[in-house]
């Protein structure tokens, strides 16, 4: 099935407007389950960092793709960076259609939002792009019409930067921190669907996170990855 096949149709809802940090009024994304998007995600050691992170869908969706090679303290907090340099908001299409030198210049900082800030800048904009022709611009449509979790999986894996184990990782996220919890969502996350503290789907204050580092670190010293 391809990409263009499972993407969603018709536009977006939005919810009550609110106004950004630098006064710029904006929409938040209503969502099919539970009305406008609050996760319970503390990982940034930044309070307004997370905040972005539990109300703005694209924020998450970029976090998690900057979750590679660096700690997820400073993956996640990527998307807040960015936000501060573009004009207060993160908007997919804006991000899409910006100058590719121009936006890496926001990405590069300082400080970066990557170790490798000219790879995950032109990776960042094409998940965007992604988002602009299958989703309305919009990254909560991903999930927001009641899609089953073999699906979203599949919608996952389709973006640019998503492998296999990104995407499962990311709809444990979406179920355990936003209360996205489509039918069949532990099915498409696999290990990352129980309760064992192996991935950001499990961090939700500073205590969650060290036994998530803790978990890793032990499954690293005995040769076992994530999934293991």
């Amino acid at each position: 099935m391809s990409a263009t096949s499972i993407a969603a149709e018709g536009t977006p809802s939005v919810g009550t407007l609110a106004l950004s940090p630098k006064g710029r009024c904006v929409a938040l994304p209503l969502s099919t389950y539970g009305g406008i998007m609050k996760g319970t995600l503390a990982v940034t050691g930044d309070p307004e960092a997370d905040r972005l992170l539990n109300t703005e869908p694209l924020a998450l969706v970029l976090g998690m793709l900057l979750d590679q090679q660096v700690p997820m303290e400073w993956a996640f907090l990527g998307p807040s960076l960015l936000r501060d340099r573009l004009g207060g908001r993160l908007d997919a299409a804006e991000i899409a259609a910006m100058d590719t030198d121009e936006f890496l210049k926001a990405a590069k900082g300082p400080r970066a939002i990557h170790r490798f800030p000219s790879s995950m800048a032109k990776r960042v904009q094409e998940v965007c792009a992604a988002l602009v022709e299958h989703y309305g611009g919009r990254a909560e449509n991903l999930w927001n019409d009641g899609v089953s979790g073999d699906v979203l999986l599949k919608r996952l894996k389709a973006l640019p930067g998503f492998g296999d184990e990104k995407s499962k990782i990311f709809v444990a996220l979406l179920a355990k921190r936003v209360d996205v919890q489509p039918d069949g969502w532990r099915e498409a996350a696999g290990p990352f669907g129980d309760d064992v503290p192996r991935s950001v789907a499990d961090v939700f204050d500073d205590a969650s996170l060290a036994k998530v580092r803790e978990w890793k670190k032990a499954k690293k010293a005995a040769g076992k990855t994530k999934q293991d």
